[in-house]
């Protein structure tokens, strides 16, 4: 690495063509110059300050990693490039960040058993008869396990919580996961007395990253219900979350209760994913919703939509609002949708894809109509991943989609005489 990194070099543009520079001449060469052109406003320019950035040290690394950041999609995917064949400890950092989700643990259907990962870490079982002794790279699930139900007595997920909370490490956690089930001995069985719980207890778990609610699988989410729990009360009880998992059910079948679930507006600084799984949103309102919050650190939002017809047009109004709500937005999850073909030509014809590093349209039932508007669209080839995993779409099709210069998933599409996965 040099340390002349103002002086020009054999490389550098010089004000003035070709002629020599005079003595008192501006030069547009050096770290300096590269700095010039990434700031300006021509996107070939910037490129190829990019491009040049590595020939001046460590500063220029500097700039290729800042280069993640720039409001230029093609600008990113050039410094992405160049990063990537790099071994160094603040591009493996900077790399990480860029798309910190790829860490997430990602299901292609609702789980057919409990979550053994979260957020990054590992989840454990919260014994109440065990002290805590790790919380590190651990999130502690406290659920209603159904075996329980069968004749014996069953400890509910906030009986568990008063337990957890009175371990010296409970203002450690990091990570929490609560389970719910229906059984006749509980009085109730809703998300209503975990939250509340939860609301009570934020100065005691003042260190918690993430919260997953609703672990629960396939069979267990018909006996589900939300009853309106407004999840706007946890982001204000707890400032320092970053991660936020709910998995609910779509309609009750108690007539009693309605089900959904609610946000009011707030603003949160640090909430980076919203990840909300379901087989339908019972009431699609709730998409106005969370349009509503502020979220500025917001870049990963996945939302399982169902098979709700008539919810097409309170989502193509979210996709028209989300860009301008959520600017940092990077990750856009639209799953689980039987509208998918409408829902692509909806997103090319949006601003909300020029921002995005990766579309995820997978478990749905996309075919030849929506596949069409997405291979049509320039800025679907500006994206870094585009998933369509588990859709309807062709061999020929997929070819084409494979000719994109990105990340390209495309595994387990089905023939059109099946039902799409979201509802088998």
């Amino acid at each position: 690495m040099t340390n002349n990194q103002n002086q020009p070099r054999e490389f550098d543009a010089v004000l003035g063509g070709e002629a020599p520079p005079p003595v008192q001449g501006a030069v547009l060469g050096g770290i300096e110059g590269v700095k010039r052109r990434l700031s300006s406003s021509n996107i070939e320019a910037k490129i190829a300050a990019v491009s040049e950035a590595l020939n001046y040290g460590n500063a220029g690394l500097y700039l290729l990693i800042e280069a993640l950041k720039n409001k230029s999609r093609k600008v990113q995917r050039v410094a992405l490039k160049i990063l990537k064949d790099i071994e160094d400890p603040q591009v493996e950092l900077a790399l990480k960040n860029y798309k910190f989700w790829r860490s997430l643990e990602k299901s292609y259907s609702i789980p057919c058993g409990y979550s053994t990962t979260f957020a990054n870490r590992k989840v454990i079982e919260f014994d109440p008869t065990t002290k805590i002794s790790d919380t590190v790279d651990i999130a502690y699930a406290l659920r209603i396990i159904p075996a329980e139900s069968y004749g014996k007595p069953v400890m509910s997920s906030v009986d568990k919580l008063q337990i957890l909370l009175q371990s010296p490490l409970a203002n450690q956690i990091e990570a929490l996961v609560f389970g719910l089930w229906y059984t006749s001995s509980l009085e109730d069985y809703t998300f209503r007395p975990v939250m509340d719980a939860l609301l009570n207890a934020h100065e005691q778990l003042s260190n918690i990253k993430a919260l997953f609610i609703g672990d629960v699988n396939d069979y267990e989410l018909g006996y589900l219900p939300l009853v309106y729990s407004n999840f706007s009360y946890i982001l204000l009880a707890y400032p320092q979350l970053e991660v936020l998992k709910i998995r609910c059910n779509s309609s009750s079948r108690y007539y009693k209760y309605l089900t959904g679930l609610q946000f009011i507006p707030a603003r949160h600084e640090n909430l980076k994913p919203i990840i909300i799984e379901s087989h339908a949103f019972s009431h699609y309102d709730v998409l106005d919703e969370i349009c509503e919050l502020e979220l500025p650190a917001l870049e990963y939002l996945e939302l399982w939509l169902g098979s709700s017809n008539w919810a097409y047009d309170f989502v193509i109004k979210f996709i028209t609002d989300c860009p301008y709500i959520f600017p940092n937005l990077k990750y856009l999850g639209l799953r689980d949708c039987n509208f998918s073909d409408e829902l692509a030509c909806a997103i090319v014809d949006s601003p909300i894809i020029e921002n995005l590093l990766e579309l995820d349209l997978s478990v749905g039932n996309l075919g030849y109509k929506g596949a069409e508007c997405l291979l049509n669209c320039p800025s679907i080839r500006q994206l870094d991943t585009l998933d369509i995993t588990d859709n309807y779409l062709t061999d020929e099709i997929i070819k084409e989609f494979n000719q994109f210069d990105i990340e390209v998933i495309s595994e387990r599409q089905k023939t059109p005489d099946r039902y799409y996965s979201a509802c088998e």
